[in-house]
């Protein structure tokens, strides 16, 4: 049964996490990336937007919350709660290389099936494969990266124009239909029967009006 996040508030995102943070009890939130069983270790790596990082199951953890981790597959959506502390073996391919989460407490939001393709950089899959199962493609790094580099543009953009006294104005979507060139695009009103909304062609009239 699918469990929920009640009571429970992410501190960061799985790729913030450092040496100078062991100590701390941080909750984590993501997507299992893999999973590794060793016996009596399961290691997990968590995934969300921010990058990876290792999660700890030993020993010294609850017995319901060990059956948990040995349960968790790829793309299992999890919330961890533990101690950050040192890794015997560190991963110096990753920001968080040097710290684990030793898990204390660990939610399954969601189970998953098997992917139809690697949730990794350059994936070998089709376009078409890429579009069927889009959902998961934008859980992809590289996908992520465009969409995060386009945010960071954009947000660029509308402080430079903020910063020099402009006005972003959100021009009408649907409007009266009027004859012009092209064809409009009409679209049935939902509340007077046998009337339309036009999708506006350009928005120059309103941004004359502004200018007025």
């Amino acid at each position: 049964m699918a469990e929920f996040m009640t009571g429970l508030k992410r501190s960061c995102y799985c790729g913030e996490p450092r040496l100078s943070d062991a100590g701390k009890t941080l909750t984590l939130c993501g997507w299992v990336q893999r999973q590794r069983d060793l016996g009596q270790l399961i290691f997990i790596d968590l995934r969300d937007r921010s990058g990876i990082m290792q999660l700890a199951f030993d020993e010294e953890t609850d017995r319901e919350v060990f059956k948990k981790a040995f349960a968790c597959r790829s793309e299992f959506c999890l919330a961890a709660t533990g101690i950050v502390r040192e890794r015997t073996s560190k991963n110096p391919d990753l920001p968080t290389g040097d710290v684990e989460l030793a898990v204390s407490e660990l939610r399954i939001f969601s189970k998953s099936e098997t992917p139809p393709f690697a949730i990794e950089e350059n994936s070998n899959v089709s376009n078409e494969t890429r579009l069927r199962y889009r959902y998961l493609d934008l859980r992809r790094p590289d996908m992520q990266r465009i969409l995060m580099a386009r945010h960071r543009i954009t947000k660029c953009a509308h402080d430079y124009f903020d910063d020099n006294g402009f006005l972003e104005i959100e021009t009408p979507d649907l409007i009266k239909s009027t004859p012009e060139g092209a064809r409009d695009y009409l679209v049935p009103s939902r509340i007077f029967h046998g009337k339309f909304f036009a999708l506006p062609q350009s928005p120059q009239l309103y941004k004359q009006l502004l200018m007025v």
